[in-house]
């Protein structure tokens, strides 16, 4: 059943959140002209989450509750309410009353200027200095000038969707915070609105120091992609390159040691690492006569369809 806007909220050992969060939404949401769902996502929770998040949804056919069997973290559980979702806007947001429903129509209306993506900006963070602000103001401007996406707030979870755009981009590990740069490959529209954020009420904070480190070996990874997914013989020039250089460094040391009798090992070795080298720089061509081929398709077919849209 096709809506117009689901709001994904993926929940953890958030018992006492649970009905409050629920009012709060319908409550913001219900002042909307708009046929909506909601989405708890629960992420192994060992507490009575699911049973009050069943409870509600017992009274309430627009919200739908997801079980996982385990824990396995915000952004599966994210991807999870992605992808059940019906809307064709999508929101998400915490489970933990951090993040204000009062301000998903003000994403909404932002949304309807022409953008793809709104992101929440908690220019007034109610968290703690040390383990959480400061990490993140340098986490978000490190992901800024890595990516070239320079959002003041990757890590904040109260963002809105086209569901058209949201639905084609691959989410694990930590990447939900990454999603405007990954949108941005495909030329998405994005802007950043400040939000309201108010302090935790119920349960602990499960974030901390120790998440810096899943953070940056997944923008190691992004910064990879951004880089050469236009250009895919770039990565595996640059490795072909490295495996040539060894292949030629034990080729000279064959050659050395031949006299000595163990210089075919050598040598044997060096052809090994050479014919890699070549075969990594064969799959970069191909590569990139996949891409430019596809980009040519894509290219014509706007211009066919602007030429009928343009057609009196």
């Amino acid at each position: 059943m096709s809506v117009q806007l689901s709001i994904i909220v993926p929940l953890y050992n958030e018992e006492d959140s649970v009905a409050p969060l629920y009012h709060s939404i319908v409550k913001s949401v219900d002042r909307l002209d708009t046929d909506y769902e909601i989405l708890f996502v629960d992420d192994g929770s060992t507490d009575n989450t699911v049973a009050e998040a069943q409870k509600l949804a017992a009274r309430d056919a627009r919200l739908r509750v997801i079980i996982f069997c385990r824990n396995y973290g915000q952004t599966p559980a994210m991807a999870a309410g992605i992808d059940y979702a019906n809307g064709d806007v999508l929101v998400t947001m915490d489970g933990d009353l951090q993040n204000d429903p009062d301000d998903i129509p003000s994403l909404l209306e932002k949304m309807g200027e022409g953008y793809d993506i709104v992101v929440g900006w908690r220019h007034k963070r109610q968290d703690k200095l040390i383990t959480r602000k400061i990490p993140s103001r340098i986490a978000n401007r490190l992901i800024g000038w890595i990516t070239g996406v320079p959002i003041r707030d990757n890590g904040c979870s109260l963002k809105a969707y086209k569901a058209s755009v949201i639905k084609n981009i691959p989410l694990y590990s930590e990447m939900h915070r990454f999603i405007p740069a990954m949108a941005s490959l495909a030329g998405s529209r994005i802007a950043e609105i400040k939000v309201k954020h108010h302090a935790r009420q119920f349960g602990e904070s499960t974030y901390g120091l120790s998440r810096i480190y899943k953070v940056l070996m997944d923008l190691i990874t992004i910064k990879t992609i951004l880089s050469f997914i236009s250009h895919p013989i770039r990565m595996f020039a640059l490795a072909a390159g490295v495996i040539m250089v060894i292949g030629m460094t034990a080729l000279v040391a064959g050659v050395f040691q031949l006299a000595s009798g163990s210089g075919f090992v050598y040598i044997s070795v060096a052809l090994l690492y050479m014919s890699l080298a070549i075969a990594l720089m064969s799959l970069g061509v191909i590569g990139e006569l996949v891409y430019r081929t596809g980009n040519m398709r894509i290219e014509h077919f706007a211009r066919i369809k602007s030429n009928v849209q343009d057609a009196p």
